[in-house]
């Protein structure tokens, strides 16, 4: 995407200058292609969504009913059907307006790659008519193991084989790729390289996944990152990270529990939110350190967590408690990695004394089960 991709097709490839200023820069340069990782597509949703709540109550209901029909007709094409007969006016009056304004409206391909990305973002752009098509792989096999198009994507999966390769899963669910683009080993470190690729030149990624019909891969976890409670439970914690980041003033999340009695989250605010939100539930706090610490608003996100977690998994899956991060996790504090995945391990460390305080009293059911 960024070196050989626009040297073979002749294209102009353009940087942004700074997350900051992405937003002026996508209007300025109206791209053709873009990708972003989700933590971009993520920061794009939290805008539009606080810019939305501000408006007009006539303009609210028409791009409710616009979003609606846009839905819509973005899962029946996905299913070879007609879409809906009013999205060509929801797309006319909302979403070619909305594409404008991002600075989308050339962009025949919209990608998201490198982390996993909520079904909440993939919807949220769906519905304003800008599918967002996944691609998964990883460095060792020189990138892309699978791939989406425009013509055969599916909302919440990573794609199919890319042609040349093969594609499978081990017993155990972990994605494994075999092909011509599988690299040949890790310099100098024969011992795990063993690890990796095994003796039928399958390459395994630590995926956790399933394959549909159609041959599409949906990634569920990382191996690594399987949680097991104390009741010997194996917990997907992205999953529920997904869900939680369904809610509109929480940022970022990472669920905790690994050999303890229950779940529980780590949770970041979106900034430009907070206030907004606090007021509609009564709340006085004006920024993230107010809202962590007040009670009516602590009560407000309990009520989220039940509508947007607990109501919808198995009980051993439910959030018991949680609690509200200072600082938003980032590349600079050591607790994201370069393509924005969570540093597990570091988050854990960093935020050892809050875990332990969440877990020194007995839990509190926040919401029904």
């Amino acid at each position: 995407m960024s070196i050989h991709g626009p040297m073979a097709i002749g294209g102009l490839l353009y940087f942004a200058e700074s997350i900051e200023k992405l937003g002026e820069n996508l209007a300025e340069v109206r791209p053709t292609i873009f990708l972003g990782v989700p933590r971009v597509w993520e920061k794009i949703q939290a805008k539009m969504m606080a810019a939305g709540a501000s408006a007009p109550p006539l303009r609210k209901k028409l791009v409710a009913w616009a979003k609606k029909v846009g839905l819509e007709g973005g899962y029946a094409a996905q299913r070879g059907e007609a879409r809906p007969l009013l999205y060509g006016l929801a797309n006319k009056i909302v979403f070619s307006k909305v594409r404008e304004r991002l600075g989308l409206d050339r962009a025949r391909i919209c990608v998201t790659s490198a982390a996993p990305i909520s079904r909440d973002t993939l919807e949220f752009f769906l519905s304003l008519g800008i599918p967002i098509l996944e691609i998964y792989g990883m460095s060792e096999c020189t990138g892309p193991a699978t791939f989406s198009m425009p013509e055969s994507y599916q909302t919440g999966k990573v794609g199919t084989c890319i042609p040349g390769g093969e594609l499978k899963l081990a017993e155990d669910g972990e994605v494994c790729m075999r092909g011509k683009h599988v690299f040949k080993g890790y310099f100098k470190n024969e011992a795990v390289t063993k690890e990796t690729i095994d003796e039928e030149g399958w390459l395994h990624s630590g995926d956790i996944g399933t394959i549909d019909g159609r041959g599409f891969l949906q990634i569920t976890d990382r191996k690594k990152d399987l949680l097991i409670t104390a009741g010997g439970e194996n917990i997907a914690p992205q999953v529920l990270e997904g869900m939680l980041k369904a809610i509109p003033v929480v940022q970022q999340a990472v669920v905790v529990g690994d050999r303890k009695k229950f779940l529980a989250a780590l949770l970041t605010l979106d900034p430009e939110r907070v206030a907004t939100d606090a007021a509609a539930c009564g709340s006085s706090a004006k920024d993230v350190a107010s809202a962590a610490k007040d009670a009516t608003f602590r009560r407000f996100l309990e009520k989220k967590i039940d509508e947007h977690v607990n109501s919808k998994v198995a009980r051993v899956q439910t959030i018991k408690k949680f609690v509200v991060l200072p600082a938003e996790l980032s590349i600079e504090g050591g607790e994201l990695t370069p393509t924005m995945k969570v540093k597990r391990k570091v988050v854990n460390e960093k935020y050892a004394r809050e875990i332990e305080e969440i877990y020194a009293e007995p839990a509190e059911q926040t919401a029904s089960a």
